[in-house]
């Protein structure tokens, strides 16, 4: 069966010692077993990973995950940071594709690609991220657009390695502007996502893919989206900067 998840990215911010705060008061209310079993990841910046796993590595439910990683494994990019690096100093789960990193640092999907095999490399669980923009979304082209970002960055993988692959399907209009897509739009594009790998790697394997909603994710709307039978979970921005919204919209499986 595959697995829910709530993973909160906390982009650029909070200071490391804000960050501890944060990150140990989501341990405090996520003391016992979540709903539906559900996996929490806390996802802060670089400098904050060490700092944040300290505070969670007693949680058993909690774990730690990176904003990025790079397409490389070592040498002369100043900046980057590999995914060996990111394996070693603890973290599981590495985001792939986020939608900022697409358009403010014009990274395609052939770079997508690599870094998503750097990662599975390393032993890092990518989350991959797929999305439109509201001028793809109006033109009706969403499902072609996000199926070529998932043919193009997914579809060289393996079987096997393809299982460890979580995708999120994040629309770009949708994040950070207080909108969220309608839970039949959410419902009918991760549908649209899991048929388009069981073409690829079969019924089997594609059941098994968490497939998460980003984009505005809130308490307010976390229990309906988590409702939808493809829906596994969400990549959540703001509202996993107060430690009350993060744990509440992870209490909201059913």
């Amino acid at each position: 069966m595959r697995k829910n998840i709530i993973a909160g990215n906390w982009k650029m911010n909070k200071s490391i010692d804000e960050g501890k705060t944060l990150a140990s008061s989501v341990v405090n209310m996520v003391s016992s077993k979540l709903p539906g079993d559900a996996e929490v990841i806390i996802i802060p910046p670089f400098v904050h990973l060490t700092p944040v796993k300290d505070q969670i590595e007693s949680a058993l439910n909690i774990s730690l995950g990176a904003q990025n990683c790079s397409n490389h494994d070592s040498g002369a990019y100043t900046g980057e940071v590999s995914a060996n690096m990111l394996r070693n100093v603890g973290v599981k789960y590495v985001i792939v594709g986020h939608s900022e990193r697409r358009e403010f640092f014009n990274e395609d999907n052939a770079i997508m690609a690599e870094k998503t095999t750097k990662a599975l490399a390393a032993g890092l669980i990518p989350i991959f991220c797929c999305g439109e923009s509201l001028e793809v979304r109006k033109a009706g082209e969403h499902e072609k657009f996000v199926s070529n970002q998932i043919e193009e960055g997914l579809f060289h993988l393996s079987l096997d390695e393809m299982s460890k692959v979580v995708i999120a399907y994040e629309p770009i209009w949708a994040i950070g502007t207080g909108e969220t897509a309608s839970t039949k739009q959410v419902q009918e594009m991760h549908r649209s996502i899991r048929l388009m790998l069981m073409d690829q790697y079969g019924d089997a394997a594609a059941e098994e893919t968490s497939i998460l909603y980003g984009g505005s994710v809130k308490p307010e709307n976390a229990e309906e989206l988590f409702s939808q039978s493809d829906v596994d979970g969400g990549l959540v921005g703001g509202a996993s900067l107060k430690a009350q919204d993060f744990v509440d919209i992870a209490n909201s499986f059913k």
